[in-house]
């Protein structure tokens, strides 16, 4: 299954960043149609690569490419990362963000599943190295980086897919009406 990052974004986002949140993503026209316009970050043209979907596999990209396991991920180009698990993070393994130039905004690092972290001379090391960084669960880490990508950040993610996946009441519902068609599309191809 693959989970997209962007269902829950704003619920995720909103009580981590409430001093970025400076450009609406809707609009309601002021015209007699009165029609709220929304747009979404990684169908817009221009915006750089951002984060469609992952699974304990890898991660979907939106244009299109597939990365088995983790990845490196900047606005404009994509890496495999070599780490296993959170234990591979280590000074070395991230020395690659550290010696860019010009330096990042800000590291966003996904650790997979929730309450995993990193080891402390790790974080220790990369704030020695004056670089900002974020160590979030992977759903959070890709919201994160695609919102901070689209507000034109040099952002860059490390992430690692997540060994478990929680599944949402509403994917289980979006699930059960694809069923449901493809079955109804069945049983009209088959009195056809």
């Amino acid at each position: 299954m693959i989970r997209s990052p962007l269902r829950n974004t704003a619920a995720i986002l909103a009580p981590r960043l409430k001093g970025f949140l400076s450009q609406p993503r809707c609009h309601q026209s002021t015209g007699d149609d009165q029609k709220t316009t929304a747009r979404v970050l990684n169908q817009e043209i221009g915006a750089g690569l951002m984060i469609d979907g992952y699974s304990q596999a890898g991660f979907r990209l939106n244009n299109g490419m597939s990365v088995v396991g983790p990845m490196a991920i900047f606005p404009k180009s994509v890496l495999s990362w070599r780490v296993r698990d959170e234990n591979d993070i280590t000074e070395d393994s991230l020395s690659l963000f550290y010696i860019l130039e010009p330096k990042l905004d800000i590291l966003i690092i996904g650790v997979g599943d929730r309450g995993i972290a990193l080891k402390p001379r790790v974080l220790q090391y990369i704030k020695n190295k004056g670089l900002n960084i974020e160590v979030l669960p992977t759903e959070s880490a890709c919201a994160t980086f695609n919102f901070l990508n689209d507000e034109k950040r040099y952002v860059a993610a490390a992430l690692i897919p997540p060994t478990n996946i929680q599944t949402h009441e509403d994917e289980l519902v979006q699930d059960q009406v694809r069923k449901k068609s493809l079955f109804i599309a069945t049983l009209e191809d088959e009195i056809v």
